[in-house]
């Protein structure tokens, strides 16, 4: 079984401090103690956030279509990045 502490590219967390606290991300590199982080609007895939694990709130989803994306060396987007965390934001419950 994996490590509890371990975390994943795809994986969705949210931000415990700073000023982007509260925030969902999602992983996209896992380095030692340090994750890189975007959510596809503040954080852009070109500039990800680098902050490490104990300042983030560990969630179990994935997001499976950008971990496998991001694996296998394919192009993802901004756009892509924002659609997947568009029901982790408290306004997403609105009716479009």
């Amino acid at each position: 079984m994996k490590n509890m502490n371990e975390y994943t590219i795809g994986q969705v967390v949210f931000s415990k401090s700073g000023r982007d606290k509260g925030r969902p991300f999602i992983v996209i590199k896992v380095d030692k103690q340090y994750l890189y982080l975007v959510d596809g609007s503040l954080r852009k895939l070109e500039k990800p956030k680098k902050k490490k694990n104990i300042h983030v709130q560990k969630t179990h989803d994935i997001i499976d279509h950008i971990k496998k994306n991001i694996e296998e060396g394919k192009k993802i987007t901004d756009s892509d990045i924002k659609k997947a965390l568009k029901k982790y934001y408290p306004s997403s419950n609105k009716k479009d």
